[in-house]
């Protein structure tokens, strides 16, 4: 994927090319990287990169991707590239926990339409309330948690799948 830090015009392309236990391989444009993940008990992550440790905390909202890296602050955006667009019309058919923490509101059901930017569900993490957004238009398949769960980081909340495309030739059921 291609990401973009917002206020900048230079895009970046990121690729996690594997997982070995704690050890995360990356490519960040053309430089081959490793690092070590620990699971903070806060639901942060620290990061080691050549022997240098790093907390850091993340999380989706309305389409950018807010990291916390030790004292400094970044937001990225998915870049566009061209006139690609994804074929499923959604950036990540699952909405996980960006941290761990309690539901509190579920305001998607399955079958229901969603667009980018439409709010889908509502968690509580340390007091504070966050609402997760669609990145993108599809249809939700499956509510996999319920009002008052507490749910882990990277829990499975909510998968998505593509809309119909219309000019399938495929026509609604009658009624529609």
């Amino acid at each position: 994927m291609k990401l973009q830090r917002v206020g900048q015009t230079v895009a970046h392309e990121v690729e996690i090319t594997g997982r070995r236990g704690s050890v995360v391989y990356a490519r960040i444009d053309d430089q081959e990287i490793s690092a070590i993940l620990q699971r903070a008990a806060d639901g942060s992550l620290m990061i080691r990169i050549g022997g240098n440790p790093t907390r850091v905390n993340a999380a989706r909202s309305k389409g950018l991707i807010l990291v916390a890296a030790g004292a400094a602050s970044f937001e990225f955006r998915l870049a566009q590239t061209g006139s690609a667009r994804p074929r499923s019309g959604f950036a990540s058919p699952l909405v996980e926990a960006p941290m761990p923490g309690k539901v509190l509101k579920i305001l998607v059901v399955e079958g229901a339409k969603v667009s980018a930017g439409d709010a889908l569900i509502v968690l509580e993490a340390m007091k504070m309330e966050t609402t997760l957004y669609a990145e993108g238009a599809g249809m939700i398949a499956k509510v996999r948690v319920v009002a008052g769960q507490m749910v882990d980081h990277g829990a499975t909340l909510i998968e998505l799948s593509p809309l119909r495309d219309s000019s399938s030739g495929e026509s609604p059921p009658p009624g529609r």
